[in-house]
């Protein structure tokens, strides 16, 4: 097995090699004048299986090309076999054509990922699909994070009120929550457009002086939680701390919320300062 680390997961790619015992390769990647993409593999990959990390942030369109072409480059090179590890998963978030005449970019991805013999990711964004199969027709392994991040709550805030900001986020927080021996509130959120959201908190809840975990899978504007922690604000919260799985953070997502006194850690999947929650120990003990 060769562990190659790509443009968005070099530290994380590493990491996994050094826990796996695994050797690690980086893939050369450079540019054209034009734009176009010029890939290298550093060391053979000739009768090995080739495990590729690959994060979907940033840059997502170039992530696709990088992973699609080492995939198949790598089996005409002679790969025994290739898995694909996408630590964030994008375009599952675009499930649905939304608007008429809007593609539902999920699919196709599925299809360019589909090359490799299997692909392993962490947490990815299934909310009207059901399985990762219903995108990625290969051997897939869909693991969580729910574990790394109870044990970083119990560790360091331990009786926190956990939340999920929306419906969507229920299958994070509650899962979460159960691992702490508590029951998670989840709130309710209308979306009016990709940054602006309404969101009601629970009336029967005793928010005055608690610490409270607002969990969801990925933060990316971070309206989500801005707007909670607008109200939670006024209910005499103690401490607010806002736990992504995929820390994304566009338009300034993380001063937004820093601004309003949230703290915010998210863990490697994307590699970040507040990254405080590593998977590479989760990642390992699944290709191993």
């Amino acid at each position: 097995m060769i562990i190659i680390g790509m443009s968005n997961s070099v530290k994380l790619a590493k990491s996994i090699a050094k826990h796996a015992g695994k050797t690690f390769s980086e893939l050369n990647s450079k540019h054209f004048p034009d734009g176009e993409s010029n890939l290298r593999f550093m060391k053979s990959v000739k009768g090995k299986h080739v495990v590729l990390v690959n994060s979907f942030y940033p840059n997502p369109n170039n992530t696709l090309t990088e992973l699609y072409f080492a995939t198949r480059s790598a089996k005409n090179q002679g790969a025994k076999k290739v898995t694909i590890i996408a630590p964030y998963l994008g375009y599952m978030r675009q499930d649905k054509d939304f608007h008429q005449g809007e593609i539902v970019s999920s699919i196709y991805m599925g299809e360019l990922m589909s090359c490799a013999d299997e692909l392993i990711t962490i947490d990815p964004h299934l909310h009207r699909y059901k399985t990762l199969n219903q995108v990625i027709k290969t051997k897939t392994k869909r693991l969580s994070a729910n574990s790394l991040i109870a044990e970083y709550i119990k560790k360091n805030h331990p009786n926190a009120i956990i939340i999920g900001p929306d419906s969507e986020s229920y299958q994070w927080a509650e899962h979460i929550a159960e691992k702490l021996h508590h029951h998670a509130v989840v709130l309710r959120k209308k979306r009016y457009s990709s940054t602006t959201v309404r969101i009601k908190l629970k009336q029967d809840v005793k928010w005055n002086g608690k610490n409270v975990v607002i969990v969801d899978d990925i933060i990316s504007t971070g309206h989500t939680m801005i707007e909670p922690i607008k109200q939670l604000k006024t209910k005499g919260v103690k401490n607010i701390y806002c736990i992504g799985v995929h820390g994304i953070f566009v338009l300034d997502a993380i001063e937004k919320l820093e601004k309003l006194g949230a703290k915010v850690i998210c863990t490697n999947t994307i590699e970040r300062k507040q990254s405080k929650i590593d998977v590479a120990n989760l990642i390992v003990e699944n290709i191993k």
